[in-house]
């Protein structure tokens, strides 16, 4: 019998949509009021989706402690109060959320393994949310 698990985690972080390859001009038109020079910030929610077998002993996928101890330590201390513009993952990339979604997927992906990762899905805006399955996810 396999399960899912979404598990939801809150943190901030602030971003300026901008891309060096583009003149002001093209980024205004492309970004808008996220082009702004100083900034703005978000507070976002995670979800992290996972899946697996449900263990005969105990009841569940995976242990809630194993897999909020790896988001805190990898997800959250990492982008928790961080202007993402200034952070290295995104020196050669424009922080938007889809990006940061692709960046917290891998990050899971690598570091935790007591259950599949399935998605994550990142909520910038009360309107706005995104989710990524991974690269070799099927398209539908």
């Amino acid at each position: 019998m396999i399960a899912y698990l979404t598990r939801r985690y809150l943190f901030s972080a602030s971003h300026r949509l901008h891309s060096a390859e583009m003149s002001p001009e093209e980024n205004l038109a492309t970004y808008g009021k996220c082009n702004n020079p100083h900034g703005h910030g978000h507070n976002y929610a995670l979800e992290v989706t996972v899946s697996g077998p449900v263990n005969d002993r105990t009841g569940m996928i995976c242990n809630l402690v194993d897999l909020d101890q790896c988001v805190e330590r990898e997800v959250l201390s990492r982008y928790h109060l961080e202007n993402l513009n200034t952070l290295q993952a995104f020196a050669q990339l424009v922080p938007t959320t889809e990006i940061l979604s692709v960046k917290i997927f891998e990050i899971l992906q690598r570091g935790f393994h007591p259950a599949h990762l399935e998605r994550v899905r990142l909520e910038e805006t009360m309107m706005n949310s995104f989710e990524y399955t991974g690269a070799n996810a099927p398209r539908k």
